[in-house]
């Protein structure tokens, strides 16, 4: 199973867009409905070189930046944040101006007051997705109860769709869990409690899930999808999440309102634009934005209820 990996991050990618106005350059916002800025960046998460980790998005904050102005240019360029912590002070510091990350990010981001939700970001061709909890077919594993003194197998601490929506999941089914070291017999998991490890490869946990060094296994519904039909034959599902939006886009909260209605007006017309949509395509397989479903409210409220802590482990 091959998976598009771009260089943000060690999961998927943390991007946003980050508005530099130059030393002594005019505000951003003149006026009712005018945008005035020299710079526009896109800044992404990344541990890796900055010609590496701005490949994807390079074109994309290009097409932003032109877009942004018919009155005078503006730079687009790409700016590498190491960590998300730095990305919530790029937004305090009003460096960065909105970002676009899965779900979970985006709730912890945000959380620091740093930002609020704008728009939806469509991946793949797809708007949301789901977590699916599964194990080997023909196992003694099979109702979420057979998992109690067992281990089941996530890809990562950072991702929604392969931690922590089945982990929340779990948690709201009464389940204590427990992260382990390995999933070698000295990792011993006490019998009511599901022990967790992390892979860090969606292709790792069929294979730990199959060879049945662990219980079970989770992540979204097209990555199941997209496993060979032999692989998937020898599986089988024990539960499915709800569904969720893949990625948010949010907005730092103290933006000038004609600098935010213009960025939102251009990214919900992308996709509606020839150059548009191949710019999008390179962008990590985007597909297209759109309004957040039921508005900014309900999706907030929706990721508050969702990832708001309840039980330490």
């Amino acid at each position: 199973m091959k998976r598009l990996r771009h260089p943000i991050s060690l999961v998927f990618g943390m991007t946003a867009l980050l508005i530099a106005v130059a030393p002594g350059a005019k505000s951003a916002e003149q006026g009712p409905g005018t945008v005035r800025t020299k710079t526009v960046a896109l800044g992404l998460i990344s541990q890796r070189p900055q010609e590496e980790a701005e490949e994807f998005f390079r074109d994309f904050v290009r097409y932003v930046a032109r877009k942004l102005s018919t009155t005078s240019a503006i730079e687009g360029r790409v700016v590498v944040a190491p960590t998300m912590l730095q990305l919530a002070k790029l937004l305090k510091e009003k460096k960065v101006d909105f970002y676009m990350d899965s779900p979970y990010p985006t709730y912890l981001i945000n959380g620091q007051g740093a930002a609020q939700l704008l728009l939806r970001r469509w991946r793949g061709g797809m708007a949301e997705y789901r977590s699916i909890l599964f194990t080997r077919r023909g196992s003694e594993t099979t109702r979420l109860e057979d998992l109690l003194g067992k281990i089941i197998a996530f890809e990562d601490a950072r991702s929604t769709s392969a931690y922590f929506l089945p982990k929340v999941f779990l948690l709201r089914k009464g389940f204590r869990l427990t992260e382990k070291p390995s999933f070698e017999a000295e990792a011993k998991v006490a019998p009511r409690e599901v022990g967790y490890i992390f892979t860090n490869s969606a292709e790792k946990i069929v294979d730990l899930v199959l060879s049945n060094k662990v219980a079970a296994g989770a992540f979204s519904n097209d990555d199941y999808e997209r496993l060979e039909e032999k692989r998937r034959a020898d599986l089988t599902i024990m539960a499915e999440t709800e569904m969720f939006p893949r990625y948010l886009v949010s907005v730092r909260k103290d933006l000038a309102p004609a600098l935010m209605i213009r960025l939102k007006e251009i990214l919900l017309s992308m996709h509606q634009d020839g150059e548009g949509q191949k710019v999008l395509q390179k962008a990590d397989n985007t597909t297209k934005f759109d309004m957040l479903p039921g508005g900014e409210e309900t999706v907030r409220r929706k990721l508050m209820d969702l990832f708001r802590p309840r039980e330490k482990n």
